[in-house]
This record gives structure tokens, sequence and C-alpha cells, in this order.
């Protein structure tokens, strides 16, 4: 069993790939067979397995949630209540909400056994840059 917690500086809301980085410390730790879990340690972001060959998937994900969750400067979402730290924070709690904050990733022959176009992403829902932590769990 091995852990570790990884540090990723976001720009604002989108999503920010990490598969380099885990892959890099599941093959330092070099289990054959394991199973990876990330957990994401805010509730004002997510992560997600998706498709890593297209930019386009992620611009319209990120495109996507935002109509179905607009800020509240944004007149549909008037019946908000809780926006202490701007227009963007409880449109990002929503966003958690929907989205998952763990993943468990099967590790065979001591790799992620992802597919081929897949990618692990923190998905940033606030507007300003943030210092996001993911702890993983190889077991």
């Amino acid at each position: 069993m091995a852990h570790r917690d990884f540090r990723v500086q976001t720009r604002g809301q989108g999503l920010y790939e990490v598969t380099r980085e885990l892959a890099a410390w599941v093959a330092e730790v070099a289990p054959s067979e394991a199973l990876l879990t990330l957990f994401i340690r805010h509730t004002s972001a997510s992560l997600l397995i998706q498709e890593n060959a297209d930019p386009d998937v992620q611009t319209d994900l990120k495109v996507f949630f935002h109509r179905l969750v607009p800020p509240t400067t944004d007149p549909s979402q008037s019946w908000m209540v809780h926006t202490y730290e701007g227009p963007d924070d409880m449109p990002a709690h929503v966003k958690a909400a929907l989205l998952p904050v763990s993943l468990q990733i099967p590790v065979l022959d001591g790799r992620m056994a992802l597919g081929t176009w897949q990618g692990v992403y923190l998905f940033e829902h606030r507007d300003n840059p943030h210092s996001r932590h993911i702890t993983a769990m190889l077991r």
C-alpha cells in the first residue's frame, strides 16, 4: 500500500490533465496489480476520466456545465443564496455535487488500465486560480 498527495495549480474554470503525474508515481511505486483510488479534497472541483485526444472535448464540457449551472449573475440563478465568495461560488458546489470527487482505476502490470484515449482530469469549477489537492492511494 502507498499513498501520495498531488497538488494541482489551476488558472480558473476548466479541465487540468493529471494523467502523466499519476502514471509516473504509479510506475515509481511499481505495484504489479493494485487499485488506484483518487480523492479531491475540495467542494468546488471534481475528478473525471475523459478523452484526452481532442482538446475540443474539454472545451465542450466546460461550456456544457457553464450552461447547465451558470453563475448567480444569470437571472435564472436568482434562487441561489450562497454567494459568499462570488457569483461562481454556489454554481461550483452544484457542479461538484453532480460530478465525481473520487475515482478508482485498476493498475495492471504496473500501469493504470486506462483506455487508449482516456486521461484523468481535475475539473476546476471556480473562476479564480486555486491550489487543489488530490489524495492518491494504491492498494
